[in-house]
């Protein structure tokens, strides 16, 4: 109509644009909104009994941990108070699973070598006996712990603790002291028995009859900074001979 101000149709030009319908939600996103919080903790998802028993098992192994440092502390620790009341139980603890070979002060260093050397009497398939020369088992381990990066704790240690333990029953004159006499010679016994027979020194359907020990025992030289003078002496002691019985002649204990 004339005058009237012109009517707006859809799609003409100058029309305002009709608002645009609502887009309808993605299940797929909605989902992964749905799956972005935080899931419930695993023990939270436990009943209440399995809760109980995890945190109980949690308590036990964190007081084990804690009693374990500890023992392994007044191990290594100097003597005090507390390893005088209770050093059995520690050593009960420690031994022999958990043995540590260190100090949380360390002592003077060794300033001996000790080496343990051992010969025998073997008797051949031939029905011939001889007796050997002297095998210097403890440069053996030597010989197997240099270079190598992670040695085993019998190559280090098994030789030399055998005869600590032996020295320690045993006077000079080689007498034993106490009940642990004669199982520290046993031990040490069977010991070099192995090492001797690993070395084949019975030969081919042979077997070893008796064996001797020694121990040699040299000063280590100090450094030459040091000043220090030290005897270049070497001294020897020579345990008596052994007879080995026949379970342990070949090698083994039968």
């Amino acid at each position: 109509f004339p005058g009237s101000p012109a009517a707006s149709f859809p799609g003409s030009p100058g029309s305002p644009a009709a608002p645009a319908p609502p887009a309808s939600p993605d299940p797929d996103a909605a989902a992964e909104g749905a799956d972005d919080g935080d899931p419930p903790g695993r023990v939270a998802g436990l009943s209440l009994p399995y809760q109980v028993g995890a945190v109980l098992a949690l308590a036990a192994v964190v007081v084990v941990t804690c009693v374990h440092v500890g023992m392994v502390f007044l191990h290594v620790a100097p003597s005090n108070t507390v390893t005088k009341q209770h050093g059995k139980a520690v050593d009960q603890w420690i031994y022999p699973e958990f043995e540590q070979n260190w100090k949380l002060f360390a002592p003077n260093p060794l300033q001996q070598n000790v080496a343990v050397q051992a010969r025998a009497e073997t008797l051949g398939a031939d029905g011939t006996s001889r007796t050997t020369g002297w095998y210097d088992l403890s440069a053996q381990d030597g010989r197997a712990i240099d270079g190598n990066l992670l040695p085993s704790h019998t190559q280090q240690n098994e030789l030399r603790r055998a005869f600590d333990f032996y020295a320690a029953s045993h006077d000079r004159q080689n007498r034993a002291i106490g009940l642990r006499g004669t199982l520290s010679e046993q031990y040490v016994r069977r010991i070099v028995v192995m090492r001797l027979d690993r070395d084949r020194v019975a030969g081919p359907g042979g077997t070893v009859e008796r064996i001797q020990l020694r121990v040699r025992t040299s000063v280590v030289a100090p450094p030459a900074w040091s000043g220090e003078k030290a005897s270049n002496s070497v001294s020897y002691r020579t345990l008596p001979w052994w007879t080995v019985p026949a379970g342990e002649a070949g090698g083994g204990v039968k």
